[in-house]
């Protein structure tokens, strides 16, 4: 349990939340967000407590949130009511609750369950770890035979709706290349794309959303009108993967200096060498270090 003795200045929770003195001040002023004790000298003594609220307010400001939606996000959620359940356990039965709404069609039902995962995690864990993972759940059950394309068109639907909203306001000032994202050719399953387009902004990318149904030709005249250090194109279905193979194939023989990436169920365990180098990956771990060895290359050229 968090202790309920003061024993952290402000500098002390300045420099470890990465806030400055000034700001938390003002925080606390206006919102009432933590109510320090004070020691002998009048001094600001802060809380495990403190600490904690604090710093999961920063979260929330650093993946986007204003303070004053992190704060409403924190008085509408027993944020803090988890703090002795293990993560892995929470996460696992927010997914779960998730899933059982989404297959039930309760939209209210499942839009609170993802309004409380987000107000427990960042958006990267919420978008990647909750939303992404059950993505692959339902996508698994379709494939199973267990629930029906409706079951799965309205789950995706939902999912897609939910991070669609965020990707579009999420402030992103680009400080990265230029990237463009879009589904191959016949694919009509984009969330995936969506996830993994949100995963770059959120590292500074600028990025184009191209999404689904776009002409083959028509990528390569928008690849030559935005000139991007980066493609990066998205298969679920196997089918589509021979044709997504070669339009990567024209697109890289066109254009040679740019950097294409290749993601997807479609893309899992593909032993084709001739496109080993193109494949970012299925974890945030595998993308960081495709995306690192590609900019690495476009420093070089």
């Amino acid at each position: 349990m968090a202790s309920r003795e003061g024993k952290y200045n402000i500098k002390a929770i300045s420099q470890i939340v990465g806030v400055q003195p000034g700001t938390l001040r003002a925080w606390e002023r206006r919102y009432n967000i933590v109510d320090p004790v004070r020691n002998d000298s009048g001094h600001r003594l802060y809380t495990d407590r403190d600490l904690k609220t604090i710093k999961w307010l920063t979260d929330k400001v650093n993946n986007g949130f204003t303070i004053s939606q992190a704060v409403s996000l924190l008085e509408k959620e027993a944020v803090f009511s988890v703090e002795e359940e293990d993560t892995a356990t929470t996460t696992s039965k927010i997914k779960e609750d998730l899933l059982r709404a989404l297959l039930s069609f309760q939209e209210t039902r499942a839009q609170q369950l993802m309004d409380q995962a987000f107000s427990l995690y960042s958006i990267e864990k919420v978008v990647i770890e909750i939303l992404g993972s059950l993505l692959i759940s339902i996508g698994d059950l379709w494939g199973k035979g267990k629930i029906t394309s409706a079951h799965e068109h309205y789950a995706s639907q939902l999912i897609k709706t939910r991070i669609g909203i965020i990707l579009y306001s999420f402030p992103s000032p680009p400080i990265m290349p230029r990237a463009i994202a879009v589904c191959g050719p016949n694919e009509r399953h984009e969330v995936g794309l969506l996830i993994f387009t949100l995963f770059l902004k959120m590292k500074g990318f600028e990025v184009i959303y191209l999404g689904s149904s776009v002409d083959n030709q028509d990528v390569k005249i928008v690849v030559g009108e935005v000139q991007p250090s980066l493609l990066f194109m998205s298969c679920t279905m196997k089918e589509n993967q021979e044709e997504t193979i070669s339009l990567v194939k024209e697109v890289k023989r066109e254009f040679p200096s740019l950097s294409i990436g290749l993601g997807g169920a479609a893309f899992s365990n593909v032993e084709d060498e001739s496109i080993l180098s193109f494949i970012v990956g299925d974890s945030k771990q595998e993308w960081e270090h495709w995306i690192n060895i590609k900019l690495t290359e476009i420093q070089m050229q």
